[in-house]
């Protein structure tokens, strides 16, 4: 079953590298798109944890124990997010059903201040992948990714570490191969 197969990248896709991708920011990532047209994509890697707390790169913000991810290598100084919260955070926009980007920090503050935010509904991000206009359509004319369509779960995955793996899996049996690539074929 070919459930993913020659999907056009756009706004909720995500981006899976390939297997033998040696890039150190993109190295068995999986991106989802927030902005994809004609002034270029911008997306987060869902899949790399740093080993910094949210709270170490926000020093104005309510105690909120949780990783802060690594979005890609643009803007490292920014901090983006992910979230389920819709219509409760003004200004975010919605990327697929129930995932949303972005919107009011000073909402955002208050929801976790009075603790009305779970963890499992948002994530936080260190900068983010982009690329220029036609940037990425040449890289994928490359192989360098394989689109396929997001679920929430990729988005807010308990286990980073095995996401990519799993999003091949889900993709069928073609793409399932992939998973089991050795990260370094030569030590196979």
């Amino acid at each position: 079953m070919r459930k993913s197969v020659h999907l056009e990248p756009e706004v909720g896709k995500i981006l899976v590298s390939e297997p033998f991708l040696l890039d150190s920011y993109f190295k068995r990532s999986v991106i989802l798109l927030g902005e994809h047209g004609n002034e270029g994509s911008v997306g987060f890697i869902l899949n790399k944890p740093t080993d910094l707390n949210l709270n170490d790169a926000l020093e104005d913000f309510p105690p909120f124990e949780m990783p802060l991810y690594f979005g890609g290598p643009v803007q490292t100084d920014t901090i983006h997010f992910l979230h389920t919260l819709g219509e409760k955070l003004e200004g975010s926009k919605k990327i697929l059903p129930g995932i949303y980007w972005g919107g009011s920090l000073e909402t955002l503050k208050l929801l976790i201040d009075t603790n009305q935010i779970d963890k499992e509904e948002i994530r936080f991000f260190a900068g983010y992948s982009g690329w220029e206009p036609k940037q990425l359509e040449d890289e994928l004319k490359g192989r360098t990714w394989i689109v396929s369509n997001c679920k929430k779960d990729f988005a807010f995955s308990t286990q980073p570490e095995e996401l990519w793996g799993q999003v091949l899996r889900t993709m069928g049996s073609q793409y399932a191969i992939l998973a089991n690539f050795p990260e370094d074929p030569s030590l196979n």
